[in-house]
């Protein structure tokens, strides 16, 4: 295939551990990089100075749009988007690339390949921890039945997008709420979605999100929060099961006690249990 239709895009943020060494794999399969430094404060600039890849630099947390817009602007025909915490494998470029081609030959047609962690048990996956699991789960399990989606994991990042059909969708969430945002935006869009393995690795279990999204229920409600509006917002494209529990006149709630059209998020979320 010719690597040049293809974009390979990494947003970081304070890599400064993982950037060499993810680079220089990525390097191995992947002609056209581009990296969106979220605006890095450690030596993660520098770095990318000594590597032959695009840099985008910006502080407001703007990846997405900012990768979509120059795989467009430079003629790419898909993007494919990982991480650089080492939890997504370089060495799994090449799969993406072989469902790209199997999806323009038409043998498996899609406008969005998705990595998914929990489509095929790995003996080699590690355990997630339960939180997150527990999360990611209950949150794929919704969309799926709003959306009529039969996806496994709504939450990896690790994806190939067709540009020309991503570039309908108007996304303006850049925080880790942003799968509950894309998924209704492309049911309502009509893109064509299809999972493929990828591993399950956790190398920092530990690892904060940041602030209050450390509190799972903080973390929930706000996918919650950003599913509810979206759903609220792309109405007229979804199917009626998409609404289903969710107040619409402004004085009703959703069930999760969210308050949907003012985007205020209340505290009286159900447990995670």
């Amino acid at each position: 295939m010719d690597r040049s239709r293809i974009l390979l895009g990494i947003p970081v943020f304070n890599e400064e551990k993982h950037l060499t060494r993810v680079l220089a794999r990525v390097r191995r399969h992947a002609r056209d990089i581009l990296v969106v430094d979220d605006g890095s404060t450690d030596r993660t600039p520098a770095l990318l100075a000594e590597h032959p890849v695009e840099v985008i630099r910006h502080r407001d947390g703007r990846s997405m749009r900012e990768m979509i817009r120059a795989a467009a602007m430079d003629e790419h025909e898909w993007l494919i988007v990982m991480d650089c915490d080492e939890q997504h494998e370089p060495d799994a470029i090449p799969e993406f690339v072989r469902a790209i081609e199997q999806a323009d030959d038409g043998s498996h047609p899609a406008d969005v390949i998705s990595g998914s962690r929990y489509l095929v048990a790995d003996h080699r996956d590690d355990a997630p921890p339960p939180d997150r699991r527990s999360i990611n789960a209950e949150l794929t399990a919704e969309i799926n039945l709003r959306l009529g989606w039969s996806l496994t994991d709504s939450f990896c990042g690790f994806k190939a997008y067709r540009i020309a059909a991503c570039r309908r969708l108007r996304l303006d969430v850049d925080g880790y709420d942003f799968p509950m945002q894309f998924w209704v935006q492309a049911a309502a869009a009509g893109l064509r979605v299809r999972e493929i393995p990828v591993r399950l690795i956790y190398n920092d279990p530990s690892r904060s999100f940041g602030g209050p999204l450390d509190d799972p229920r903080t973390r929930r409600r706000i996918y919650q929060a950003t599913l509810a509006r979206e759903l609220l917002r792309c109405r007229e494209l979804l199917p009626p099961t998409a609404l289903q529990g969710l107040g619409i006149s402004g004085r009703r709630t959703s069930r999760y006690g969210t308050a949907i059209l003012t985007g205020i998020v209340r505290a009286d979320s159900p447990s995670e249990s």
